[in-house]
């Protein structure tokens, strides 16, 4: 079964490219933004399931704003440097879950499952 929609922001380019064909998979569509202003108008405009946000993009400030004006959207951080108290921070303003730029799997599987979640509880 695939999710509706997920808007993604990556400093890295391959990583979003590499983000993007893997979430395409369980997504319906697939939404690339180059900004953090970019990424807000997608989620207006196609409303998603989940926000997929490098931590290199975005502010700790900017991912609280996200989450306070997306309610209901899951929030899926990750960062290049496994940084426990960075993560820990990023956890305690909402975001929903925060994996290495690595874990490509971690990722998806973190973004799939919230928005599975989300849905269920919804019905």
């Amino acid at each position: 079964m695939q999710c509706a929609n997920v808007v993604l922001l990556q400093s890295d380019p391959r990583i979003a490219q590499t983000l993007a064909a893997l979430l395409s998979n369980s997504f319906h569509q697939v939404h690339v933004a180059n900004s953090v202003d970019e990424l807000r108008n997608a989620a207006v405009k196609y409303r998603p399931d989940a926000i997929v946000l490098d931590l290199e993009s975005a502010s700790l400030a900017e991912v609280e704003n996200l989450k306070k004006e997306f309610d209901g959207v899951r929030v899926i951080c990750n960062h290049r440097v496994a940084d426990e108290e960075m993560w820990t921070r990023t956890l305690s303003i909402g975001a929903d879950d925060c994996c290495p730029s690595s874990d490509m799997r971690g990722i998806l599987s973190s973004a799939v499952r919230e928005s599975q979640i989300t849905r269920h509880i919804a019905a």
